[in-house]
């Protein structure tokens, strides 16, 4: 293998997490969002969530797990020889309103377990913000990023990721990413 080369796996918190709610996890925009014919509807605000028929399936409620599997779906990437992972957190996980002025200690911790497990396997965290899933009681009152008022909460989420994980994550600047010769 390439020297030069980060073999590795990319995932976002609403396509495999699940713990829908759980450990004190907010409601996120994608958790509304459903599976069939008024999936898009409902993305594009043509179709309100609060309408949906009471059998529509929400695939990140459960997704594939990871939650409560991810000791076992990590040893699987170690196994598969993964040197890097790409993952995000969920916003509403860790600030599950979005306005709170202290995170939710579950999610930090969830989170923190799920990096030393990647570490465990010498496996480079690489992490993702924000991947377009905002804590829904953000989009319900401000309209997401419409609107300025965002700022502010998502520099509080920055800056409580940025300081829980300054010594665990260090994309871009790791060894092996020096390794690499990618200039900043």
């Amino acid at each position: 293998m390439n020297k030069n080369f980060l073999w590795g796996g990319a995932t976002a918190a609403n396509q495999c997490e699940g713990g829908y709610l759980e450990g004190g996890k907010g409601l996120g925009s994608v958790d509304v969002i459903p599976a069939g014919p008024n999936r898009f509807p409902v993305m594009k605000g043509e179709m309100d969530y609060h309408t949906l028929p009471a059998d529509s399936f929400y695939p990140s409620h459960e997704a594939i797990d990871m939650y409560h599997t991810y000791k076992e779906d990590i040893a699987l990437f170690a196994e598969m020889g993964f040197q890097c992972y790409r993952f995000s957190f969920s916003w509403s996980r860790i600030f599950p309103t979005g306005e709170e002025e202290t995170p939710n200690e579950e999610g930090l911790s969830f989170y923190e377990a799920f990096i030393d497990e990647l570490l465990k396997y010498g496996i480079e965290p690489v992490v993702t913000i924000c991947h377009f899933d905002v804590p829904l009681a953000l989009e319900e009152k401000y309209g997401s990023w419409k609107s300025r008022s965002m700022i502010d909460c998502y520099l509080r989420y920055c800056d409580t990721i940025f300081r829980r994980f300054k010594g665990k994550v260090h994309w871009p600047e790791s060894k092996k990413t020096a390794s690499t010769g990618i200039k900043k």
